[in-house]
């Protein structure tokens, strides 16, 4: 398909909000019968789905695929739609005495925006299109998407399935490379959502601000995992490896890297070992087990890897079936242990993104939480152990986007929890209540007394004894 141009968007960006505006105040029932066309979109299409994603990938496991792309947006969907009743009721507000007590009255209304822009992902390019429509659609916006040229397939798929179940003026999707993503960026929407890169995400905002558009930012970052000495550390290399495993670690969220207390290191990577072996007794030619995106990212990981063993770090490689990984159809790598590796190699600075993982040692737990004060706040934190005092420290000492305790990425699949970054991994959250408030405006409405409270207190012209009295009520000594 023809890249859309600036004009094309433009066009439709403009269409969407005039007819965004002829609606008027949207109903309920109008956001449910949106919400119940995206949620059977999905439920009709999911082996379609499933296909383009096998397709993009060169190998995706299918079931990951209806856990993590399918199932895991629909959630969020009926989560909107079984509380957007009761999201959408007025807020009551208090009035400041003494108009408490004469009758006025204050409240917050959560309108619509308008027309949302969204730029999604390859990494997980359906859950990522479709979890934000939730907070979208329930507060009532229009939307236009542009997803990801890295998947194609998949990208082509949700344009032509979004296209047969909404309107165009409702919901659009637009395909196009790096040009038209960065137009796309460049147009005047009422808020933008993008999921990617950091680095990406400068020229997103640059160019949002253009307009004034605000935004909310999903990033990423290296999230840290801080393994107390009092975890279970078979129990723990099990979550951690599952997290870093699922997707190949082409997660947001993945572990990014692990401190191990010194003592324990080897216990960790034995551990780590029989988790893999576990979940995935073969890698090469494993269903369960899915390729890295492209040749790209391939020899990127690749070259992490080459590096670490070039300048002397201790690489394991965790290859239950000792398979072959040198010549094969798709981009599979072996789970790959980067012990103690010094902070000048290129997989300690960049955002790994695949299935290879540093683990460092410590003494003491203070050097762990000095480390991540260190280094660009991440979008996850993940500390496992059972001493409350510890836990307490690690918490309350760090910064992250959010935090899961005792497994890895968890926080982000409760749609009672915010989901976002802090300053390099992200700006704003969406999910659940706060996706509904993020996309839509809170407009707070003052309901004056029938009393002329203004004559009464003094407070128009001419001045005099009423606005002192006033006065001192209010500045006091």
């Amino acid at each position: 398909m023809q890249d859309a141009s600036l004009e094309v968007m433009q066009d439709l960006l403009n269409r969407q909000r005039r007819d965004y505006l002829r609606e008027g105040e949207v109903s309920a029932s109008t956001r449910i019968d949106r919400i119940d066309r995206a949620i059977a979109l999905l439920v009709d299409n999911q082996s379609a789905l499933v296909d383009a994603l096998m397709a993009d990938f060169g190998h995706r496991s299918r079931h990951q695929s209806l856990f993590t792309d399918i199932a895991a947006s629909i959630g969020p969907l009926k989560n909107a739609k079984k509380h957007l009743a009761e999201w959408m009721k007025p807020e009551k507000r208090k009035v400041d005495f003494p108009l408490n007590l004469l009758g006025a009255k204050a409240r917050i209304e959560y309108q619509p925006l308008g027309v949302v822009g969204v730029i999604s992902p390859w990494n997980f390019p359906v859950n990522l299109t479709f979890t934000p429509l939730a907070g979208i659609l329930s507060a009532g916006n229009r939307c236009m998407i542009k997803p990801s040229e890295f998947t194609p397939a998949t990208s082509a798929l949700m344009a032509e399935l979004i296209a047969k179940s909404f309107d165009e003026l409702e919901i659009a999707v637009v395909q196009g490379g790096p040009q038209t993503g960065a137009d796309f960026a460049r147009l005047a929407f009422d808020h933008l959502l993008f999921t990617g890169a950091t680095s990406i995400a400068k020229h997103v905002m640059r160019a949002a601000s253009e307009n004034l558009v605000p935004v909310t930012l999903e990033l990423g970052g290296k999230s840290p995992v801080i393994v107390g000495r009092s975890a279970d550390v078979q129990k723990t290399a099990d979550a951690i490896m599952a997290g870093k495993m699922m997707n190949a670690g082409q997660i947001c969220l993945a572990p990014d890297y692990v401190f191990v207390p010194k003592e324990k290191i080897g216990d960790f990577v034995e551990s780590t070992q029989r988790a893999v072996a576990k979940m995935f007794p073969t890698l090469l030619h494993n269903d369960d087990y899915t390729s890295v995106i492209n040749e790209r990212h391939y020899q990127r990981l690749n070259g992490y890897v080459e590096e670490a063993k070039q300048k002397g770090a201790k690489v394991v490689e965790i290859n239950p079936a000792n398979e072959d990984f040198r010549q094969q159809p798709h981009h599979k790598i072996p789970p790959t242990l980067i012990i103690e590796p010094d902070d000048s190699l290129k997989v300690m600075q960049d955002e790994i993104f695949g299935p290879v993982m540093p683990v460092k040692s410590y003494e003491d737990v203070d050097e762990t939480i000095a480390y991540v004060n260190d280094h660009a706040r991440p979008l996850g934190l993940y500390y496992f152990g059972s001493d409350g005092g510890e836990t307490h420290k690690v918490l309350s000492h760090t910064t992250s986007g959010g935090v899961t305790v005792n497994d890895v990425i968890m926080h982000v699949a409760q749609e009672d929890l915010p989901f976002g970054g802090v300053g390099p991994s992200g700006m704003g959250a969406y999910h659940g209540h706060d996706g509904f408030k993020t996309f839509s405006h809170a407009k707070s409405i003052f309901t004056q007394s029938k009393l002329n409270v203004a004559e009464l207190a003094g407070l128009r012209p001419p001045y005099g004894e009423k606005i002192m009295k006033t006065l001192k009520m209010q500045i006091g000594k």
